[in-house]
């Protein structure tokens, strides 16, 4: 044995298990009174989140949730949603958001297959929760979230409780327990499903713990930092901000519907600093009417993720006041590994330049060990030329501990020791990544591999078009050609001429659209385009 280990091994005084919940605790003591929780005419201090956190994790201990139970939630972005990721894994149980745009069959898989015991339901969404509850052959306890601002009226409750109620059943004094092994679980999230049943992902407290620690050094937050919660917090534990935001003894700010005027409303109201939200919210925000819009006080940070942001929204963002950060994540990596870290010699560069540079998902975040591109044949990397397309391969400590009850799903997901993204991207010669397609997403159209998000960048940078999405349509010469669904800014017109014309100016030929579609887009709750719709819609043309 070395001396280094002789004498000293881990003991209770140097080694305690990291854990989210840990910063809730610090703030309650330093800075107990500061405004924490902003929603609509409710107001807390952060002594009162930890006391409202510490009686309802109490009340649940009491109808039996302990170490590995699973508390479900289908909720807003309301205080309850936020302090449920206190609540539950203080029992030692694991917290499973659930997205609130589901439907029915699928809540009621979740439900049975993360073996749920209590069911927090929000009763805007008691309907499919309800009806979901019906198809599962057992008994699990319903607390209702009634929030009169829904503005639901007499919404009759399901369950046998009312969350304001059950937390009064806590003890105010109630020890919580920290997790015995920082590898326990903390969370369970689903997958969106688009092909069968959605898959369960399981977090455990070191990576939330790290996940935290690692946006605030990536973004540069601040302590006291006003933050707007516009991501849904269902959707990779709100990017894990519940836990981020005590750390920076933050003020969080609530709204309950993506409605761009309140969003402005509400930075202006209490001097938000940040906000975060899917392309979709930016392209909301960027397209609003001059009416609905507010001059911003000062400069806001936005942090964007899901589909590469065109660099037009990305302009529009900056010219309106807003600084976007890009980011790229996954589910199952705790949501952000990649940012696209600024250099200031990059404030020169043309407009055009600057703005495509900040569409680029970056490199690794702080916290994750290694982020990289490999051919997914030979497993080795690509050449950093910004040409070669291959797989972005993850490895760290926020990736996920694997899929719930789903062994081979796992191992196929983390196999020859690297987590498979299924993102396609290039590697540039500055070491920036930026993704080109999902894998399922990619293009073969004679042989030739297309970017259906070059495609759709290009598209979008028409003054029409407020959002497009190309996918494959089967082609009896090609094989494959694209075909590009676009949705139109309101009361904007542009004819599919117009539109070719416009695409020639951009493209190589063979990556123009054969086919141009004009409809609504079907998307996520999170904003992100639902493709695999699309490509039903291609089968009928």
């Amino acid at each position: 044995m070395s001396h280094f280990e002789q004498g000293m091994q881990k003991n209770d005084a140097n080694f305690v298990p990291l854990t989210p919940l840990s910063f809730l605790d610090r703030i309650k003591d330093v800075y107990p009174d500061y405004e924490a929780l902003i929603y609509q005419d409710r107001k807390y201090t952060w002594r009162q989140v930890y006391d409202r956190c510490t009686r309802f994790a109490s009340a649940l201990t009491k109808i039996g949730i302990g170490q590995g139970d699973v508390v479900s939630i289908m909720a807003a972005n309301t205080p309850e949603l936020f302090e449920t990721h206190y609540s539950v894994p203080m029992t030692g149980g694991v917290i499973n958001t659930i997205n609130t745009r589901l439907d029915t069959r699928t809540v009621a898989y979740i439900l049975e297959h993360s073996d749920c015991k209590v069911f927090i339901v929000d009763r805007q969404f008691q309907k499919v929760a309800s009806e979901a509850l019906s198809q599962v052959d057992r008994e699990i306890v319903v607390i209702d979230i009634d929030d009169r601002h829904a503005g639901l009226g007499d919404v009759p409750a399901i369950g046998k409780h009312e969350y304001e109620n059950f937390l009064l059943t806590g003890d105010e004094n109630f020890e919580w327990l920290r997790p015995k092994d920082e590898w326990q679980a903390i969370s369970l999230s689903y997958t969106s499903g688009t092909t069968g049943n959605p898959k369960g992902v399981v977090y455990h407290h070191r990576g939330s713990y790290l996940m935290s620690m690692g946006s605030v050094s990536a973004w540069n937050m601040p302590n006291r930092l006003t933050y707007l919660y516009t991501v849904p917090m269902f959707h990779c534990n709100g990017w894990g901000y519940p836990w981020t935001l005590a750390m920076l003894h933050a003020r969080v700010v609530f709204i309950r519907n993506i409605v761009v005027k309140d969003i402005f409303n509400l930075i202006d109201q209490y001097d938000v600093t940040h906000f975060g939200g899917a392309p979709i919210v930016l392209n909301m925000i960027a397209n609003t009417p001059k009416e609905d819009q507010k001059v911003l006080k000062n400069k806001i940070y936005v942090m964007t993720a899901g589909a590469p942001p065109p660099s037009s929204i990305l302009q529009k963002m900056e010219s309106l006041g807003f600084e976007v950060m890009h980011v790229y994540g996954l589910t199952e990596t705790y949501g952000h590994v990649t940012h696209c870290a600024w250099n200031e010699k990059w404030n020169d560069l043309p407009e055009e330049q600057r703005s495509e540079r900040k569409s680029f998902q970056g490199v690794r975040y702080p916290h994750t060990e290694v982020v990289t591109v490999l051919n997914p044949d030979t497993m080795q990397p690509v050449p950093s030329d910004g040409e070669t397309m291959g797989e972005i391969m993850i490895r760290g400590n926020t990736v996920m501990k694997g899929y719930y009850k789903n062994e081979e799903s796992t191992q196929a997901a983390m196999k020859e020791g690297w987590f498979h993204s299924g993102d396609l991207a290039v590697i540039h010669p500055n070491g920036y990544i930026q993704v080109k397609d999902r894998s399922k997403d990619i293009i073969i159209s004679g042989g030739e591999n297309i970017s259906s998000v070059e495609i759709e960048n290009i598209i979008i940078k028409h003054p029409a078009v407020s959002l497009a999405a190309v996918v494959a349509r089967p082609d009896e010469k090609w094989g494959e050609t694209p075909c590009a669904f676009i949705e139109l800014i309101d009361g904007q017109q542009v004819s599919e001429d117009e539109l070719k014309t416009f695409c020639r100016k951009h493209l190589a030929g063979f990556k123009m659209p054969k086919t141009f579609v004009f409809q609504d887009l079907p998307k996520t709750s999170t904003g992100k385009i639902q493709k695999f719709e699309l490509r039903e819609v291609v089968k009928t043309l």
